[in-house]
């Protein structure tokens, strides 16, 4: 271009030095979009299988996915809950022989044991008063897949003697039937509590537990893997925005450090959470701090009542005193007081929160749904909407 204006007209120093100003400024845009689609493609790729992070501790889950994927081991997920162990057994069957198979999820915290019973291995019409028609269970339908059993911690000690035989033998009868039927899926189970603490506590089978602890994986809670933090919020923030028709937002700085400094409790599910608030709330390109829930900002006391921040120490002071006076006459002890009375309110709290749903309360709580039954029962909160 250039030489063509030369070779026309002989041109001045000024038209020179703004031809030369445009091409500087293309190869400054050129070298920015490359650098840019750089940083982009690194964020995209320090992940794995739907998993986003590239802290050492993720890396090591990713190499042990990979390399177990292509057996037919058993595989036993651990970890707090929202620390991904589901995307974990999903990358395990995407990368397996069984891939074109399907891939079977079954939450054994949210049913009853004789729902559950049926769930897994179906039953056949009349079994029971609701059975008018025989159905077909979830290891049927996993045969020749994954079949992926979550909170496998909460299995009554029944169920537990039934799935060991699943995985010993590969076979079982239908709920109510005689005839058995054979299958060929890989198990992968999930837990959110210590199974060998479970096993001490003669709350879980110890043959069943190294039977499903063949390969274990362990998910670090996100409070570990710090460094995850930053690169999973974007991930989070460019998804949701997409989703609602916004631009790729920004995360302030001041956001940055503070999402690094808190302690996530709910790990990754919860700054998923708190980043699809923060964009429904935001009203321009930038995520500041004040979109994103108290805690963050530091600002969360223990309140009682309407507005009266107090302090738990002083609070424990109180109910210790009040349980001296109580049990003087009652001849119990303090703790037992003060535990129980502590224990109800946190039950009727979170019974609250979740619409008095025990099967979603029992997951927030930690604890088996049977286990909260009884406490609802014991506390005398059957009353209450189930």
């Amino acid at each position: 271009m250039l030489l063509g204006l030369l070779v026309e007209r002989t041109i001045t120093m000024a038209e020179l030095q703004s031809i030369l100003a445009l091409r500087s400024s293309a190869v400054r845009e050129r070298q920015t979009r490359a650098t840019t689609f750089q940083i982009n493609d690194s964020h995209t790729t320090a992940g794995f299988e739907g998993l986003i992070g590239a802290s050492a501790v993720m890396k090591e889950v990713y190499n042990l996915t990979r390399r177990v994927a292509g057996s037919s081991a058993t595989v036993l997920l651990s970890g707090e809950t929202g620390t991904g162990k589901e995307l974990v057994a999903r990358a395990l069957h995407r990368l397996s022989p069984r891939a074109t198979g399907p891939f079977v999820r079954v939450n054994c915290g949210v049913l009853s044991e004789s729902l559950l019973e049926s769930e897994l291995f179906g039953h056949v019409k009349g079994a029971f008063t609701s059975a008018v028609e025989s159905r077909t269970g979830r290891f049927e339908a996993a045969h020749g897949g994954t079949i992926f059993l979550d909170e496998i911690n909460s299995l009554s000690y029944n169920l537990q003697v039934k799935l060991l035989r699943v995985l010993q033998e590969r076979e079982f009868e239908r709920v109510g039937d005689t005839k058995t039927i054979r299958v060929d899926c890989r198990i992968v189970a999930a837990t959110n509590r210590d199974l060998l603490q479970e096993v001490e506590a003669d709350r879980f089978r110890e043959d069943l537990y190294y039977r499903l602890n063949v390969v274990p994986i362990y998910l670090p809670p996100l409070a570990d893997r710090r460094d995850d933090i930053a690169p999973l919020a974007e991930h989070f923030a460019t998804s949701y925005a997409t989703s609602n028709g916004h631009p790729a937002p920004i995360i302030s700085n001041e956001t940055l450090v503070a999402l690094r400094a808190y302690s996530w409790p709910g790990n990754v599910r919860e700054l998923q959470n708190y980043v699809e608030r923060a964009i429904v709330l935001a009203t321009g390109e930038v995520l500041t701090l004040d979109l994103f829930p108290p805690q963050l900002q530091g600002r969360a006391p223990l309140r009682v009542g309407r507005d009266r921040p107090r302090d738990i120490s002083s609070l424990c002071r109180e109910l210790v005193a009040r349980g001296m006076t109580e049990t003087d006459s009652s001849g119990s002890g303090v703790y037992d007081y003060v535990v129980s009375l502590a224990e109800k309110t946190v039950i009727q709290h979170v019974l609250s929160v979740c619409d008095g749903v025990r099967t979603k309360a029992a997951a927030r709580l930690g604890v088996n749904r049977n286990t909260l039954h009884k406490k609802i029962q014991a506390y005398g909160l059957d009353a209450e909407p189930t």
